[in-house]
């Protein structure tokens, strides 16, 4: 079973006066580098965002991000470390891109899917990269867009029992492009927060 990506067009009003206005989001790191690099952008971000110093499996949530590449591959860095621990991870994933993009998953939106475990039951694949190890250019604007495309999944994405924001609470999410695509671990903070702050605003309310 796969889940409806969002339809991108805004739609933050629709958000129920009792529904969370963000989820709660951990920034995982297992190097130092990325911890340092996250920890000093989540001062500034409005909303319940913290930092977890180890494995995003460590982490109590409902969805997992995977940043992925366009084709839903998931061999290599935290995709493989995914597919060890959800059998048949993967090609859900490439069935929902098939589905939803006719096999190629365009940087900037992201497909939803069933981990097949009580917790997390989710897994967000948003691609930094079209083609599986790709190293990004050091202007890559590719972890914003990622970020920014979980964001609105959580925001505007739906279930087939429902909306994400009501089955998801938590995120935990890796560094976006941070080990194979290269991407240093403070520009890849940076752009998380300016998605962040894109989403969900300054104040932490979706806009």
């Amino acid at each position: 079973m796969t889940a409806e990506s969002g339809t991108h067009t805004g739609r933050g009003a629709d958000v129920s006066p009792g529904s969370p206005r963000t989820p709660e989001l951990v920034l995982c790191a297992v190097d130092e580098p990325l911890a340092t690099a996250w920890a000093a952008v989540v001062a500034d971000l409005a909303g319940p965002v913290r930092v977890h110093r180890g494995s995003v499996l460590d982490v109590v949530a409902q969805a997992v991000v995977s940043p992925a590449n366009s084709y839903g591959w998931m061999r290599g860095g935290i995709d493989a470390v995914y597919a060890r621990a959800f059998p048949g991870i993967e090609q859900s994933v490439r069935s929902a891109v098939l589905a939803s993009y006719g096999g190629e998953l365009p940087i900037g939106e992201s497909v939803i899917v069933e981990t097949g475990e009580a917790e997390p039951a989710w897994l967000i694949s948003a691609p930094t990269m079209r083609e599986p190890g790709e190293r990004l250019p050091a202007d890559t604007v590719h972890p914003y867009l990622a970020a920014r495309a979980v964001f609105l999944q959580w925001r505007e994405g739906k279930l087939e029992q429902g909306l994400v924001r009501e089955a998801v609470d938590t995120i935990a999410m890796p560094g976006l492009g941070t080990g194979v695509g290269g991407v240093e671990p403070a520009t890849c903070a940076r752009q998380l927060a300016a998605a962040w702050q894109e989403v969900f605003g300054r104040n932490g309310h979706s806009r």
